[in-house]
């Protein structure tokens, strides 16, 4: 009956040591539980094997099991199943769990050398904004490009991409991954114009092999807007996040 007890008293530990994570979605960590639970084993076999009378109730059927002719049954069915829960423990223990792979993700993919749209095959080298041009030398005409690329983008973009550009548009957080913000230095500030016409044109069924797995949202805008529709755009976004595009010779 020693025995029983104290079997149950480990169970009644182990359940409180577990109650926290259960109840309250704030379990104990797996090393301060085996800890806690060691040294309440510990304490409680002390316990209980203070006195010669207490140790021995405690420990007669283990030795009864093995050397009562009676328990022959029960002891070889204890020999088999230790051993095999010490197995299972120790492959469990050891054992690569079946874990998903990791996603590995280029945020960036290197653009191809070229590429089709439009019915054409478009060169990416030396592929410049065709607008760029009157930027220093009709400034009211630029400004109505500009704007024109607003009006597109508030058309098409900012469902996504946010009123803000910062990324945070009414269906982003349903998107994964999250649609890329253009505000700040560390986007398309360090990006080629021609860069971001070939990511707009081809979108997320347009990614190279490094991007994978393709799950991009992004259209390919080929479909839907032209070719000086997506440069007017591309417009917008620079300006309106006071960016430059980097340059081929940087």
């Amino acid at each position: 009956m020693r025995l029983i007890k104290y079997v149950f008293l480990l169970a009644v530990v182990f359940a409180a040591l577990k109650v926290p994570g259960v109840l309250f979605a704030k379990p104990l960590p797996v090393s301060m539980l085996q800890m806690f639970f060691f040294f309440s084993a510990v304490v409680i076999l002390l316990a209980m094997t203070a006195t010669d009378e207490g140790a021995a109730g405690l420990v007669q059927p283990v030795i009864s099991l093995f050397i009562d002719p009676s328990y022959t049954i029960s002891r070889a069915v204890v020999i088999i199943i230790i051993p095999l829960i010490a197995a299972w423990i120790t492959f469990a223990a050891v054992c690569d769990e079946a874990a998903a792979p990791p996603i590995v993700r280029s945020l960036h993919p290197s653009p191809p050398s070229a590429f089709t749209a439009y019915g054409r095959t478009i060169e990416m080298a030396g592929l410049a904004n065709p607008y760029r041009a009157i930027e220093k030398t009709d400034e009211a005409a630029f400004r109505g490009l500009v704007l024109e690329g607003g009006k597109l983008y508030f058309k098409n973009c900012f469902f996504c991409h946010g009123a803000k550009l910062d990324g945070a548009g009414h269906f982003s957080q349903g998107l994964t991954p999250l649609p890329l913000p253009f505000k700040g230095t560390d986007t398309i500030a360090q990006l080629q114009e021609s860069y971001v016409f070939w990511r707009i044109v081809k979108g997320g069924p347009g990614l190279p092999h490094e991007a994978t797995p393709w799950l991009s949202a992004m259209p390919a805008w080929e479909k839907m807007m032209t070719e000086d529709e997506v440069w007017k755009t591309t417009l917008f976004i620079y300006d309106y996040t006071d960016n430059r595009s980097r340059s081929w010779a940087r």
